[in-house]
């Protein structure tokens, strides 16, 4: 029996991979940790610092855990605000989960471990359109920077000791049950909550920025999907590229406003809008595809549709757009 820790279970991703994996294993094979209170009602909950190793250690010894998922970061945006706190939380974050993975499978206790890597790895140098696997790699920011550092840690301990450890290049997740997290595409959920309580979104990027993106679902099939496959499909121990769909403000707007037709956005590009410049516009995602049977699922109408009528139904926007709620 799988015994899985999500440690930084409270963020955007870990809130919905705690339900999705104790739908999988049951609520008696998942400890959801972070530093706040427990927010999981379908999981075992343990307070945890990503920083206290020690703590860690016999967190996993105690509860003899097969796998972990190590998603605690500070994103692009903060993390330009405070690029040290950026860096250490990030770099030794991973750092100590593949140390104890390590010293795990040397005790014949092995430990799958997934760490999430990013588009923000790639920069100004990288072919932005259909960015392949394999590439000119030069960030800018010390969110790309610590990932791209994550992702020689995570190739090295493979091939060194062997640790499983596995990774996604996520690109802007989209979800309406969480809040984003300090990213330079929360623009992209932000606008759905602009959109339905009738305001003029003041959007932070040009409206011909194209981004990669990707629909929560997919983003949590995904990360499974590649936990779950063998270890002799993983042929990539750096981190997968994985696509959804990419699209522009402007195209965003657009399609809420096929549902929305009052809906109107405008234009201020702030700082961010360098960080979005340096990123791809899409990915091939082909080595995903062909090694672990990758295949998205939403398309952009999909998304749209699905995060209009779920947001629309929380209550703070029931009576503004009760005729939208389907």
């Amino acid at each position: 029996m799988e015994k899985i820790l999500v440690i930084g279970a409270n963020g955007q991703i870990g809130s919905e991979l705690v339900e999705a994996l104790s739908a999988q294993h049951g609520a008696e094979g998942v400890i959801a940790s972070d530093l706040g209170a427990n927010l999981h009602r379908a999981a075992q909950y343990e307070q945890l610092d990503v920083l206290d190793a020690v703590r860690m250690q016999r967190l996993i010894e105690r509860h003899q855990i097969t796998q972990v998922y190590q998603l605690a970061a500070m994103l692009s945006v903060t993390g330009e605000q405070s690029p040290l706190k950026a860096w250490a939380l990030n770099m030794d974050g991973l750092l100590h989960i593949l140390e104890i993975a390590r010293e795990r499978g040397q005790a014949g206790a092995p430990l799958r471990v997934f760490w999430p890597s990013s588009v923000a790895a790639f920069g100004p140098h990288t072919p932005a359109v259909a960015t392949p696997q394999t590439t000119i790699m030069d960030p800018t920011t010390m969110y790309g920077i610590s990932k791209l550092a994550g992702e020689r840690l995570c190739e090295y301990y493979f091939h060194k000791f062997d640790v499983d450890v596995r990774s996604i290049r996520y690109p802007g997740i989209i979800s309406y049950k969480s809040p984003p997290g300090g990213g330079t595409t929360d623009y992209a959920i932000a606008i759905f909550h602009a959109a339905l309580r009738g305001d003029c979104y003041q959007c932070y990027l040009g409206p011909d920025t194209t981004l990669p993106m990707m629909y929560m679902p997919d983003a949590i099939r995904a990360t499974i999907a590649l936990m779950d496959a063998p270890a002799a499909q993983i042929r990539v121990r750096s981190a997968y590229n994985v696509a959804g769909l990419s699209f522009s403000p402007s195209e965003l707007a657009q399609a809420i406003a096929r549902v929305l037709p009052q809906f109107e956005i405008r234009y201020a590009p702030d700082q961010r809008q360098a960080i979005a410049d340096s990123w791809p516009h899409s990915l091939d995602d082909s080595q995903a595809r062909a090694d672990w049977g990758w295949q998205p699922q939403a398309d952009l109408e999909q998304l749209t549709a699905d995060m209009l009528k779920n947001i629309a139904a929380q209550k703070i926007y029931a009576s503004r757009v009760s005729g939208f709620i389907a």
